[in-house]
């Protein structure tokens, strides 16, 4: 695929909801790692052990890390659609115009539709999904019936980069 992006695209997870959660149990697991293990003093009533308090503390920091480093690329040249969901994808799956039937910009109920965000499967037929956030993506409807939505947080001038392709094909 040639490599002149007439639109790109790059999200990442901004749910301010989801970053308190996180935060928040990382917060409790340290606190708790210092005053236990470092400190000596025991963490609630019925403390872990050391070393499960070690290994909740750490791998909840690499959770956090990890979903810190998930995001959302999204590529359109004159060939087709390029994504990935890095670090799940490390390569970029690539989609040539001639594969769709259709390839519109829409607005989708992400709960309802794909139970939500991240790499998703629809429900009833709405096929897979790839969103971080919001409610509006790029519906791909590929020539053998399957369906992509790729979500974005662009989707006027992504409608736009359609239309001027002539890609726009609802």
């Amino acid at each position: 695929m040639e490599q002149n992006y007439i639109f790109k695209e790059q999200q990442r997870f901004r749910q301010w909801w989801l970053w308190l959660i996180i935060i928040g149990i990382d917060s409790l697991l340290i606190y708790g790692f210092v005053q236990q293990v470092m400190l000596g003093k025991p963490f609630g009533d019925q403390p872990m052990s050391d070393s499960a308090l070690t290994l909740a503390a750490v791998l909840s920091l690499a959770v956090t890390l990890f979903s810190l480093s998930i995001r959302l690329e999204t590529r359109i040249t004159r060939d087709g659609v390029a994504v990935r969901f890095f670090p799940l994808h490390f390569k970029y799956k690539q989609y040539a115009w001639e594969t769709f039937s259709k390839s519109y910009v829409r607005k989708y109920a992400p709960l309802s539709e794909y139970g939500g965000w991240g790499l998703r499967f629809g429900m009833s037929g709405q096929g897979r999904a790839y969103n971080v956030s919001g409610n509006k993506g790029l519906q791909l409807e590929f020539t053998n019936q399957k369906k992509l939505l790729i979500g974005t947080r662009k989707p006027e001038e992504l409608s736009l980069v359609l239309d001027e392709i002539g890609q726009l094909k609802t």
